[in-house]
């Protein structure tokens, strides 16, 4: 009977911790506001385009969503267990500016699917589920533009795979479920797969942990690929493996389904003569994780990040303790530098109703602080962010969040976390009215200007508040694809400031160089930024080209 009483306490504990999810009350700063009550759908998927639009799209049989798309469209698939005829929408465009949606049309599954932007600024998508897995779609910024979408525009099937655009402006396509090799998007050179062993080695039986592998760019034009628990340099034009890194210490999963998340830290001292790079993995969940979660029992999520400089010659990974475990979460690059950890859950796994206990707090990652003092605890939402959850940078310094759907359909009722149909904006702390004074405003160049490799870049700024010249930098930003806890494509530039010179009352002109090659900075649209005293501008569209 005692044990039975003690079983019966311990299952009560996981009920009550599960439906009441992890709130922090020394939260420091940072504000949320929610901005659609509803999409329609649930922003699975999530690319922010230089019109300031967002495109997002959950999957094609989740069963009738409650956007309708316009007369006499439909999506027809015989196969689809959900509805085979459906008129209604799985993608939208959000207009940040008006915070207004209109409903688009794919006409096959985009499920668990990849992508990124082209330098020319279309949005490209790659695979998906079922009749999806082998087509390429992509998306024009224009008022009116809908999906276009090619049926067999992949040589293998791609699910679950990583997409990252490459200094020659194609897209390389890294991986998926049983797909052990990559390719490339657009087929005008290589048309072929390329064996890549590294992810069957990092793949486990029946479990996997290696899908949405972590993808960047290195500042040597190869390819830093994270799988599991270890990662590679790829020289992907010879498709040969020049460094192999060492497993995080302790040898943890951070890959799919254990999901953490990662990021290329903002790269600096550009024209320097040998340029560092760093990647942060955060986050995921133990070893087993998995296959507990689907037997019912929710194992605590990893409390760690691990960090390595992958320039290094002898590159070794250093733990740093996060205050929050997490699990699912998602990493946003801010303009100043730092990174926005946010997401997730603090047990469970990835994977249908696998994760528990949401984590409602963000935490402000700051890189250049020292190692003990490099976390801080922002203010929580009130909505749960679980299994497909999304999160981007906006131009004027927001992050827009959505999604969270754990459930094989839409299920609003009768289910611990029901499907997120919600948009919210998360403000960080620097977007706070008493920092005013100090924000930049940037008056020149104008947004949509072009800006060429290596050359000098002018640009002017009003600000109304004592000006410390010192802390005056120019930061230039990828707008990322994020699904699945990644972003892929993000990347940031700190390009500095070399001469600061007052031009008029409160006006300054800041000089730069732009990035020196597609090697440091893909050629295509970035957000471009002036930070002062860690406070940045409104951001501006600029065309690196």
């Amino acid at each position: 009977m005692a044990e039975m009483s003690t079983l019966c306490t311990f299952l009560f504990s996981l009920l009550l911790f599960a439906s009441h999810p992890l709130i922090l009350p020394t939260a420091a700063d940072g504000r949320w506001q929610l901005l659609q009550k509803s999409i329609g759908i649930s922003s699975m998927h999530m690319q922010l385009l230089k019109n300031d639009r967002v495109v997002m799209y959950d999957r094609t049989d989740f069963g009738p969503s409650t956007l309708p798309l316009a007369s006499g469209k439909c999506h027809n698939d015989p196969t689809n267990t959900a509805v085979q005829v459906d008129c209604t929408a799985h993608s939208v465009e959000y207009d940040v500016l008006s915070n207004k949606f209109r409903a688009l049309t794919v006409q096959s599954n985009v499920w668990c699917s990849s992508g990124g932007v082209m330098p020319d600024g279309k949005l490209v998508q790659t695979g998906g589920f079922s009749e999806g897995e082998l087509r390429v779609r992509v998306f024009s910024p224009c008022e009116s533009c809908d999906w276009h979408e090619t049926p067999n525009g992949l040589a293998a099937k791609r699910w679950y795979a990583t997409n990252h655009v490459l200094p020659d402006g194609r897209q390389i396509v890294v991986g998926g479920r049983e797909q052990f090799n990559y390719e490339f998007v657009p087929k005008n050179i290589a048309a072929d797969t390329f064996k890549l062993h590294f992810l069957s080695e990092t793949n486990e039986r029946g479990v996997e942990n290696n899908l949405y592998p972590f993808v960047f760019l290195n500042v040597d034009g190869n390819l830093f690929i994270f799988a599991n628990n270890r990662a590679i340099l790829l020289d992907y034009v010879n498709n040969k493996v020049v460094k192999t890194y060492p497993k995080i210490p302790g040898g943890e999963p951070r890959s799919y389904p254990s999901t953490g998340s990662a990021v290329l830290l903002p790269l600096k001292n550009l024209t320097a003569a040998t340029i560092q790079a760093e990647v942060l993995v955060c986050g995921g969940a133990p070893k087993g994780s998995f296959v507990q979660a689907l037997q019912g029992k929710f194992v605590k999520a990893l409390n760690t990040c691990a960090r390595i400089s992958i320039t290094d010659p002898k590159p070794k990974w250093v733990l740093e303790t996060m205050p929050l475990a997490r699990v699912m979460g998602d990493m946003v690059l801010l303009p100043n530098g730092k990174v926005l950890v946010i997401n997730g859950a603090r047990s469970g796994s990835a994977g249908w109703d696998l994760g528990r206990d949401p984590v409602l707090n963000p935490v402000l990652y700051m890189p250049d602080n020292e190692i003990e003092s490099r976390f801080k605890i922002l203010n929580p939402t009130k909505i749960p962010r679980m299994y497909h959850s999304t999160a981007v940078l906006l131009r004027d310094g927001r992050v827009l969040v959505g999604g969270s759907n754990p459930h094989a359909y839409y299920n609003f009722t009768g289910v611990l976390y029901p499907t997120e149909l919600s948009l919210e904006a998360f403000y960080p702390g620097y977007l706070d009215a008493k920092f005013n004074n100090l924000r930049p405003t940037i008056v020149a160049p104008k947004s949509m200007s072009g800006i060429r490799y290596n050359k000098k870049l002018k640009i002017k700024v009003v600000i109304t508040g004592e000006v410390t010249l010192n802390l005056l930098s120019v930061t230039m930003v990828s707008p990322a694809f994020n699904t699945h806890s990644f972003s892929m494509n993000q990347r940031l530039l700190v390009l500095g400031n070399d001469k600061v010179m007052a031009s008029g009352k409160s006006t300054y002109e800041i000089e730069v160089m732009t990035p020196g090659s597609g090697n440091l900075a893909p050629a295509g649209f970035y957000l471009l930024f002036v930070v002062h005293q860690d406070i940045p501008s409104q951001g501006i569209w600029v065309h690196l080209k």
